[in-house]
């Protein structure tokens, strides 16, 4: 029993300590080809989200079409930017642009085809999502998608702000 609680005792910590880390620095590139260093990533002092997806991905198809219907509300009340991270790779990569056309997502999308930024994090199954603060602190991880849990998503941006 006294290992189990120690061992939780340091996950937890280990968990405390990469909620709060920086961003790595992953050169990454937009849809239009820009080229973007993850570690410059924000939104002028305001909260931002990172959501990571790939096109055939039905929960995270799923969750960036249910925030799609919020998003506008969520800008307006908080501000918040959503970063949405492709991991979609080879012959896939050429499917981003135009499902994200073809959804009207209006978020900046960048693409990991070698899935470096997500190694970064340490990511495993997608969707992810994380919550940086105004900072470009990691503040909130959230992994996979059920109905409804946009709501927690801009419930915790909502809690920085105060």
């Amino acid at each position: 029993m006294r290992n189990f609680l120690i061992s939780l005792a340091v996950a937890l910590c280990a968990f405390v300590t990469t909620a709060q880390a920086q961003l790595p620095k992953v050169t990454l590139r937009d849809i239009s080809g820009k080229t973007v260093s993850t570690d410059t990533l924000n939104n002028g002092g305001k909260p931002f989200i990172i959501d990571f997806f790939a096109t055939w991905c039905k929960p995270c198809n799923r969750e960036l079409d249910a925030i799609k219907d919020v998003y506008e509300d969520w800008q307006k009340e908080t501000g918040v930017k959503i970063f949405a991270v492709s991991i979609d790779q080879g012959q896939n990569i050429n499917k981003v642009k135009p499902l994200v056309d073809q959804k009207g997502w209006d978020y900046d999308v960048l693409l990991d085809p070698n899935s470096d930024l997500r190694r970064a994090f340490g990511i495993q199954m997608i969707p992810y999502t994380l919550i940086c603060d105004g900072k470009g602190n990691v503040v909130y991880k959230h992994n996979g998608y059920t109905d409804g849990a946009e709501n927690e998503l801009i419930e915790k941006v909502r809690e920085l702000e105060k």
